[in-house]
């Protein structure tokens, strides 16, 4: 089979589109491929092939862990766990266009950190930094006021650390209720969650991904209307690499430090 699922394509007519599901075996790799039409969604001119086959993935992502399941409210606080990748730095800049009033950006990057306050973050976090205790890190940032919406890209000993801050230590009661929205693993695929840390805080667990997500084609049609629209305004950005298709098989396992790899003809 031809790998690829999703990217930007022409149809028959010439009407240039972003699509997704391509059905096996003709991947997206391939000169021509086979989609439903259901599956294409028309690019205004603004927006340029590269930037449309990078963001549409992770855009959505960012959008429907922030908008759908944790619900953000205007002047809310955002913690985004893994903010140096490249869903991260977009779940940065959305908070922030969705109305979040302070965005807190943690990552293990360094480099990449020191460029989030430009994206909307309003402090950062390096996680893994030598001789820090995480949960401590994670109990002064927190304070008194806590945050409102945690967006999990990394899960293991991370979020036990931070389950571990969130839990009062006293008598008195949670400030507010935080919603932890889970949406990946790649700092582990388990955690051990205390029962004790969820009858000391007001923390909410909840899921992010395709079996949580609206069966609503409107309310789909809405989101990515929403997306197009600030990629287009130039204030939802992602970074990229083009990668020549004929260089695919050395370009498959770079490191890429929150850039978006995109395979071009």
């Amino acid at each position: 089979m031809v790998c690829g699922t999703d990217g930007v394509g022409v149809l028959d007519h010439g009407r240039r589109v972003f699509f997704g599901g391509a059905r096996p075996p003709y991947g997206a790799m391939a000169e021509r491929t086979v989609v439903a039409a259901v599956r294409c969604v028309p690019l205004p001119d603004r927006v340029d092939d590269v930037a449309a086959a990078a963001v549409f993935n992770p855009g959505l992502s960012a959008f429907g862990a922030l908008k759908w399941r944790a619900q953000v409210a205007s002047g809310e606080s955002v913690l985004i766990l893994g903010a140096t990748g490249v869903t991260g730095k977009l779940a940065v800049q959305t908070a922030k266009l969705l109305g979040a009033g302070r965005v807190v950006a943690a990552g293990r990057n360094e480099k990449v950190l020191g460029t989030l306050h430009e994206l909307g973050a309003d402090a950062t976090i390096r996680l893994g930094a030598p001789g820090e205790n995480l949960a401590e890190v994670f109990a002064r940032e927190v304070g008194e006021r806590g945050f409102d919406i945690v967006i999990d890209y990394l899960w293991g000993a991370v979020t036990e650390a931070l389950v571990s801050a969130l839990a009062r230590k006293d008598f008195m009661s949670a400030a507010s209720r935080v919603r932890l929205v889970q949406v990946g693993e790649s700092a582990g695929a388990t955690i051990s969650l205390p029962a004790a840390a969820l009858r000391s805080s007001r923390l909410e667990i909840l899921g992010a991904g395709s079996g949580s997500a609206p069966a609503s084609r409107a309310v789909w049609g809405e989101a990515i209307q929403w997306l197009l629209e600030n990629v287009g305004r130039g204030v939802l950005r992602v970074e990229t690499e083009c990668v020549p298709l004929a260089e695919i098989e050395s370009a498959w396992g770079r490191e890429l430090s929150g850039r978006r790899a995109v395979v071009v003809p």
